[in-house]
């Protein structure tokens, strides 16, 4: 019991109470020391005449310049926001101690007084006396340590003075003031428990309400922040470009905006699996995080895509783009492999590429694309040149929503050859689209175009319709090979309507290849293989095109169920070097051992003709041997024979002519 007394007078216990006592004292104690200073005057002046001076003016000028200064210390002292728990308790604690001699002083003055005057003036101690006690406990009351003190300190020498020199009447006022100051010490015990209670109370809600702010932030930075990587996510990166771009219009300083994307990584997460292709792309983030500071900002658009702000150092945007494209072609060591990612990039500057966020970032998109039709690994600015081109898809998307496919398209023929023979083994359809209103467009362009807008599903049907049409009136024992695009081999609904049109017509579905490229089996790896299922059940041969050109090929030869391999036509020119026809001849050997058939593209020189014989290719493809045609300008051609045009040149190595 003494220990837990001694610990509560001692202030030891809860720092938020302490804290919150220290607080409301600041506030009452000036107006305990200004009631001491107006009620010691006034007992003071009325004891003037009756009392010596030493008491009334030198006694009674002492305590009031006492009170004066701890009146100013109290106004004058810290906030409470500006103290913590310890210096709150010595604060009270030296408060406590002082009001003891305090209230000694004043009770020992004021009983010295009790002997001069009358009745009345012996009265006005009393008051004095009670008033004070009774204004203390009012002002402490948010310290009872202190009012306790106060009040014991006071009434004890008060009872025991009028209970030997005091008369009845005397005696029983100071009876009652104890009892009242008694009532009201049992009144602030019970108030401050209530204060206690509401303080913590306030800290406890204090702290939920901390806490709910710290969820907010942590849910708000989440909605903010890709999961996977820790960078900004897409919601970020618009919120943010779209800020930059509003105070930059208006102090009119430039800044790019950029995407990057990655070269090989849909290859390596076909191969290694999802989670391993999430730990790539936490690598990726790592490192693009370890480059990004307040005027280069990095984030994650979503799958391998990632966008950049660059707000300083404009010039020089495209190179700082290119920096970021190389830091990523460094190797990464995920689970102890080693793998070679690249990636390419598209920047696009404000106010010149545009002046709002969906022009800039569309341009800056382009800009990817285009540099990325081109090759890998490069970061390209968004120029006049861009600007050209994408006017001109415009032009071809708006004349293909009012195009009437079956009579503006149409397919010409490319002879397959065998290089020993020089008979035609088979031929590639390829399509063809002349506008009434922009003229011929190139394939890639209206191929690109279709895609985009969802048309490919009509234009493969009537191409391929065109295409049997016309193969029909062709020889019986050569083949026909027929291009599907990316969404082609993915779409349900296209594998299905090729193989009705296959089964109305009269063409023997053996005799029918479709050819692959490795970008439509990267877009839905499973969708396609399904297809390509579906389409062999059918007797109909399957061949990748453009092998070599990708880079994942070699795991597409034993994952995929093909027939043919044609060899990218950029090996051709690498003929000239012992390196070149080492690739071509590992190649040829390659398909021999799986069982394919491999054709080579991109022939366009009776020595690279005969370096292909000599390495053991059989069936070419090229520029050397014909042009892609049409269907009456192939008739004709085979029915001259295009064997018969092959003659030996005079150095022994065989020339072929072509006699259009």
């Amino acid at each position: 019991m003494l220990r837990r007394f001694y610990t509560w007078l001692s202030f030891a216990g809860e720092p938020d109470i302490r804290v919150a006592q220290y607080g409301e004292l600041k506030r009452q104690i000036p107006l305990l020391y200004a009631l001491l200073i107006l009620n010691a005057s006034a007992v003071s002046y009325t004891h003037f005449a009756y009392a010596p001076g030493w008491l009334t003016l030198g006694v009674a000028g002492l305590l009031i310049s006492v009170s004066c200064w701890r009146l100013l210390i109290w106004a004058f002292a810290p906030p409470v926001v500006a103290i913590d728990a310890t210096v709150a308790r010595r604060t009270l604690r030296r408060t406590t101690i002082l009001a003891a001699p305090l209230c000694v002083a004043f009770v020992s003055w004021s009983l010295a007084l009790y002997q001069y005057g009358g009745p009345l003036e012996q009265a006005h101690v009393a008051l004095f006396i009670a008033v004070t006690v009774i204004g203390c406990i009012f002002c402490l009351i948010s310290v009872p340590q202190a009012a306790l003190l106060v009040t014991v300190t006071v009434m004890s020498p008060y009872l025991v003075y009028n209970f030997f020199h005091g008369n009845a009447v005397f005696t029983a006022m100071a009876l009652n003031i104890a009892l009242v100051t008694g009532v009201m010490i049992r009144v602030l015990l019970n108030s401050f428990a209530g204060f206690a209670t509401l303080i913590r109370s306030q800290v406890s809600l204090a702290a939920e309400q901390a806490e709910a702010e710290r969820l907010s932030s942590e849910n708000a930075r989440l909605a903010l922040t890709d999961v996977l990587t820790g960078l900004p996510n897409r919601r970020h990166f618009f919120a943010q470009l779209d800020s930059v771009l509003r105070s930059r219009k208006m102090t009119g300083e430039r800044f790019a905006v950029g995407v990057l994307d990655l070269d090989r990584f849909k290859p390596v997460n076909d191969t290694y699996g999802h989670v391993f292709g999430d730990r790539l792309l936490a690598a990726v983030g790592a490192r693009l995080a370890s480059r990004a500071t307040d005027a280069c900002e990095v984030a994650r658009l979503g799958g391998d895509e990632f966008g950049i702000l660059i707000l300083d150092d404009i010039d020089r945007a495209r190179e700082i783009g290119q920096r970021i494209c190389d830091l990523l072609t460094e190797p990464f060591d995920i689970e102890g492999q080693r793998i070679v990612l690249g990636c390419s990039g598209g920047v696009a500057t404000f106010p010149d590429a545009g002046s709002s966020v969906h022009q800039l970032f569309d341009r800056s998109d382009y800009a990817l694309y285009h540099v990325k039709s081109l090759g890998p690994g490069v970061c390209a600015l968004f120029s006049a040149e861009h600007e050209t081109l994408i006017r001109s898809e415009r032009a071809i998307e708006a004349a293909m929503h009012t195009a009437d496919f079956d009579t503006e398209l149409h397919v010409q023929f490319q002879p397959i050859f065998c290089t020993e023979t020089m008979a035609v083994l088979g031929v590639e359809a390829l399509g063809r689209w002349t506008s009434p209103t922009l003229g011929a467009i190139k394939p890639d362009q209206f191929i690109m175009a279709a895609e985009r807008l969802g048309f490919m599903h009509a234009i493969t049907a009537s191409l391929f319709r065109n295409a049997l049409a016309c193969f029909a009136r062709m020889p019986e024992h050569i083949g026909l090979s027929f291009n599907l695009s990316a969404r082609d081999i993915v779409s349900t609904d296209t594998i299905d309507l090729l193989i009705d049109i296959i089964e109305r017509g009269d063409i023997d579905p053996k005799r029918i290849t479709f050819e692959l490229t490795e970008t439509a089996l990267m877009r839905d790896f499973e969708a396609a293989v399904a297809s390509i299922k579906r389409l062999r059940a059918l007797g109909i041969r399957i061949a990748l095109d453009d092998f070599g050109s990708g880079y994942s090929s070699l795991s597409y030869l034993h994952r995929l169920p093909l027939d043919k391999v044609k060899v990218d036509r950029s090996f051709i020119a690498d003929m000239d070097e012992a390196s070149g026809r080492n690739i071509i001849s590992a190649i040829l050997g390659l398909c021999q051992t799986l069982g394919l058939d491999c054709i080579i593209e991109g022939v366009e020189t009776d020595g690279q003709l005969q370096q292909l014989r000599d390495i053991g290719y059989r069936m070419a493809q090229g520029y050397l041997f014909a042009r892609p045609m049409g269907l009456e300008a192939f008739l004709k051609s085979f029915d001259r024979g295009w064997a018969a045009d092959f003659r030996p040149m005079s150095s022994g190595k065989p020339k072929l002519q072509i006699v259009a």
